[in-house]
């Protein structure tokens, strides 16, 4: 790819106009990834270390967390050593490589968070068939399939990004190597590439998130039906996590990446907010939401709390 073009690295602008401000957010950008790292890694341990846990829903969770870990560092750590650097250059290779981690873990996140739906709708509306519909060689296909499927689309829209000639600008008005900034740069038109790369996008975004709403249709219908409160109240519960972390993630990633024209995107303002939002606050927001909302989990870490108190004391 790289011999098409007459860029050899990138300068990433990231929050450069933002002068002495850009210590500030490298202490808060720092605390921020430490949480996720912490938080991502203790729901990883909880649910490895605690039997109860060891569920469908809860493996799910498990390779979400997982993937949102690698998802972070494809990012994050090249962002705060640039908010630090005045040298915040990138090769032509490192570019295309940020760019196809962060793309494969980030549509493996809006496929896993599709097939979780699917898990809610099988446990509420399936109860008697959810042993077979979720069963352990089940959760492995489908897990495997989003992967492969993530890196897949990841592949296809890097190698439409970088083989276009970049002869002119070098300079990226973003904090990593997102598609539209750097596409943006090419010299030659790039109308055919963005339309592929866009439907790559619905693929990716849309298609998943119809079919959580579709799963969460039969899931409404299903939880009316039960008669009592309590019933209810605990159904929904179940769902209520997934539901916060779906809206927050298709949200944000449709604002910036379901728009056919690079041409159009203003990435200084709107869109650097909420890519801040979706590549930070959304791996942020899932050990928390699952954490707080979730009565196993919070039990599970207690569980496990008190387990290594207990050894220590024996030491």
């Amino acid at each position: 790819m790289a011999n098409s073009s007459c860029v050899t690295e990138f300068l990433l602008l990231g929050f450069s106009s933002l002068g002495e401000l850009q210590l500030v957010l490298f202490v808060v950008f720092l605390c921020l990834y430490l949480i996720i790292l912490s938080g991502n890694i203790t729901i990883i341990s909880v649910i490895c270390l605690d039997h109860s846990l060891h569920t469908p829903m809860y493996f799910f969770l498990c390779v979400l967390s997982t993937s949102e870990i690698f998802y972070t560092i494809a990012i994050l750590p090249k962002m705060l050593i640039n908010l630090l650097s005045v040298l915040r250059t990138l090769s032509f290779v490192s570019c295309a490589s940020q760019m196809y981690f962060f793309l494969g873990f980030a549509v493996t996140n809006c496929l896993l968070l599709g097939v979780m739906g699917y898990d809610r709708y099988a446990a509420i509306c399936q109860p008697l068939h959810y042993p077979i519909l979720m069963s352990w060689r089940v959760c492995g296909q489908l897990t495997s399939t989003c992967i492969v499927s993530g890196f897949l689309i990841s592949l296809l829209g890097t190698t439409l990004v970088f083989s276009l000639p970049f002869c002119g600008s070098n300079k990226v008005n973003h904090y990593f190597c997102d598609i539209s900034p750097v596409i943006h740069l090419a010299y030659a038109g790039s109308y055919i590439n963005e339309l592929v790369i866009f439907i790559c996008g619905v693929l990716a975004l849309i298609v998943p998130l119809i079919f959580i709403c579709i799963s969460y249709g039969f899931i409404v219908s299903t939880i009316l039906k039960i008669p009592s409160v309590e019933g209810k109240r605990k159904a929904f519960s179940t769902c209520a996590s997934h539901l916060i972390v779906v809206i927050i993630h298709y949200g944000c990633a449709s604002f910036v990446y379901l728009r056919p024209s690079a041409k159009h995107i203003n990435t200084s303002g709107k869109d650097r907010l909420v890519t801040v939002t979706y590549t930070i606050i959304t791996p942020l927001l899932n050990p928390v939401v699952y954490s707080l909302r979730n009565k196993d989990v919070q039990l599970a870490i207690r569980k496990m709390i008190v387990k290594k108190g207990f050894s220590i004391k024996t030491l």
